[in-house]
């Protein structure tokens, strides 16, 4: 079975600035990533059709028979035994929507769904992230789903440490490697995964629905509530309360982080904060690329999106409903902009362009400190994404 995960062009646009440096599957929601629920559960390792400057990082491996599936769709059983069951030239979709289809790339690129005699309507509830809000909107959801695909048939390693404390243990997994220290764990709402080489330092409080993904730290004192998911090789501390944290970033130290989504190598400076609540508790209005407008959400409660290489300084604050593009350099004094384009530099309305130059030598650098080579791929995506948003950058 070759799978390719592609992506859906209505739904690249409406989950960016996350989806400018990533295929739609690349998207972490719950404990995995899109890519990696469809992969352990067809057992299959997927590719990526995906846009064309993403994928020299993202290759599609193409064969004669393939599984097209929406990369923003996650899986269930009863979708993955529909799509297992599909025929050359038979496609799954609902309502307007393409959820698989099997067959060649010729016929895939030439499908049309409700008109092609293999259509198979597909009626059942199932979760999609097609929208930025919806990563942490759906997370809980997901810790469930993807705790029990993993901990299946498997053993939870012994926790060691005396002083920790642990109430609903029967909900917490404990991969190998990890150090815990003087914590207290909740898991009675919801289970606990404790990745590989993981460390909970002296005095922090989860909650779950909780993940700490491989090699990531909860600092001494740090207070992850419930809904939240710390990607692999992260740094978190403070409060983190319904977010996600996509890998390779850090939220080492005090503030608030909350309803909020980070991609991968961020930086929030000491005591930054963001605002997930408006004070007249209004729904929340999102920036939204497709749109080109700020969008209603339907939340109550929506915080930071911030997407890949983009830092702030200490004492940042962020109003409700804010998005940060790729590569940006967000600091000063009183809350900054409820959209800061990509490769900005400053805060307020004091925005100046961030120098490709000056921001490939700090990416170098962080990537480098984690043994990752900052090459062609990725100063390939950066200029791509540095020209296609320089509209937003209206200071220029």
């Amino acid at each position: 079975m070759n799978v390719v995960l592609f992506d859906h062009p209505q739904t690249k646009v409406s989950l960016q600035p996350l989806s400018f440096t990533r295929p739609l599957a690349g998207i972490r929601v719950g404990i995995l990533t899109i890519a990696e629920k469809w992969e352990r559960r067809l057992k299959v390792v997927a590719s990526f059709l995906t846009e064309e400057y993403l994928s020299s990082k993202y290759p599609a491996k193409i064969e004669k028979d393939n599984i097209f599936i929406n990369g923003a769709v996650c899986p269930d059983e009863a979708m993955v035994k529909i799509i297992y069951a599909l025929k050359e030239g038979q496609c799954l979709y609902s309502k307007d929507l393409l959820l698989a289809f099997r067959g060649s790339k010729e016929k895939f690129d030439k499908l049309k769904v409700k008109e092609s005699e293999g259509a198979i309507e597909h009626n059942e509830d199932f979760t999609i992230i097609d929208a930025v809000w919806k990563i942490f909107k759906k997370n809980a959801e997901q810790i469930h789903a993807d705790f029990e695909l993993i901990t299946k048939d498997t053993v939870s390693q012994p926790l060691k440490d005396k002083h920790t404390i642990i109430y609903g243990a029967e909900n917490v997994f404990i991969e190998q490697g990890t150090k815990i220290r003087a914590a207290i764990i909740n898991a009675e709402n919801g289970p606990v995964y404790i990745g590989k080489d993981t460390q909970i330092h002296e005095g922090a409080t989860i909650k779950g629905p909780f993940a700490l993904c491989e090699g990531s730290f909860v600092n001494m004192g740090g207070k992850m509530r419930g809904g939240s998911t710390i990607g692999p090789f992260c740094k978190v501390g403070g409060e983190v309360n319904n977010s996600v944290i996509f890998g390779y970033s850090n939220k080492g130290h005090e503030g608030f982080l909350g309803n909020s989504v980070l991609g991968e190598w961020c930086n929030l400076g000491a005591d930054t904060n963001n605002s997930n609540l408006k004070n007249n508790y209004s729904n929340v209005r999102l920036w939204h690329y497709g749109e080109q407008d700020f969008k209603d959400t339907g939340l109550q409660f929506c915080g930071l999106i911030m997407g890949d290489h983009s830092k702030s300084g200490i004492n940042t604050m962020f109003n409700t409903g804010t998005v940060v593009g790729v590569s940006a350099n967000v600091f000063g004094a009183g809350y900054n902009r409820k959209f800061v384009p990509s490769f900005s530099w400053g805060g307020g309305e004091q925005l100046t362009t961030y120098r490709k130059d000056k921001m490939y030598e700090v990416a170098r650098s962080v990537m480098e400190r984690r043994d990752i080579d900052f090459d062609k791929d990725e100063s390939k995506i950066l200029d791509y994404i540095f020209d296609k948003t320089a509209r937003y950058r209206d200071w220029d």
